[in-house]
């Protein structure tokens, strides 16, 4: 199996494809098989690497109480150098769009263009921090099993198929309980990133579903708006997944971007 060692650290990663380096940046409480149609999907235009972040599915247990979204961050840029690439095209999801914006200003040169797929740049709200401690004590109460019951509810469109849920249950439940916790305090301490976004001057896709009732339409629009020459798409028949609920319109998204070509609004 691939690991690259970063930070002492065993980070895990899936490889396809050749050329440019994509590297696909999963979101919490999720692993790197979120992207697998995207591998599949885009391997003829890209070298796709999709990795397990610190803690999560393959890689190496945490002993970190804090999972910050700078370490998860920096371990990225350690994963593009083990690489043997200069740069990366970062394709991030939810949480892992809060790392991708920690990585473009942290380590702004390692990013060739930036993908930013139902996440927003603001930190956490008081409410949003004391959900997220409520969540943890569901956790501990009840168990993965019942967060995945409530994240399959919460995540997905209107009509998820039995595919998309079976996904998110498989990621959810096979995620440690302590990176659970400790993800969960990096995204309540995060910073807030919205100022850094009118300076990000590489391509940018801000996607996501139509149906998210995490990230609104009109939030993503707004965060877009930030972005000089920021291409935006909403993705129609998807909730808060949509590389697993669409995943050949995320994949036609991302050629456009990876190629230049204009980007439609699906409205």
């Amino acid at each position: 199996m691939p690991f690259a060692r970063v930070n002492g650290n065993m980070l895990f990663y899936r490889e396809v494809g050749d050329g440019p380096l994509a590297l696909f940046v999963h979101g919490f409480p999720l692993d790197h098989s979120l992207w697998l149609d995207q591998l599949k999907g885009l391997a003829h235009v890209r070298r796709c690497v999709a990795v397990d972040l610190r803690g999560f599915g393959k890689s190496d247990p945490i002993v970190d109480a804090t999972l910050t979204m700078e370490m998860l961050a920096d371990d990225l840029a350690g994963v593009i150098q083990a690489l043997g690439a200069a740069q990366a095209d970062i394709v991030s999801h939810s949480m892992g769009g809060y790392v991708a914006l920690a990585l473009w200003e942290l380590r702004p040169t390692l990013v060739r263009s930036l993908t930013l797929i139902d996440t927003k740049a603001s930190a956490d709200t008081g409410e949003a921090r004391v959900a997220r401690d409520a969540m943890a004590d569901r956790l501990l109460d009840r168990g993965r099993s019942s967060i995945a019951t409530e994240l399959i509810a919460a995540l997905l469109g209107r009509s998820p198929s039995y595919r998309a849920q079976a996904r998110l249950r498989s990621m959810i439940e096979g995620t440690r309980y302590e990176t659970f916790i400790a993800a969960l305090e990096g995204m309540k301490e995060r910073q807030d990133r919205t100022s850094l976004l009118s300076r990000i001057d590489v391509p940018v896709l801000v996607a996501g579903g139509e149906d998210d009732a995490l990230i609104p339409r009109a939030d993503l629009k707004a965060m877009a708006e930030q972005i000089p020459g920021a291409r935006t798409t909403i993705i129609p028949d998807a909730g808060h997944l949509p590389p697993i609920e669409q995943p050949d319109r995320v994949n036609h998204a991302l050629i456009e971007l990876f190629e230049g070509r204009k980007v439609v609004w699906w409205a």
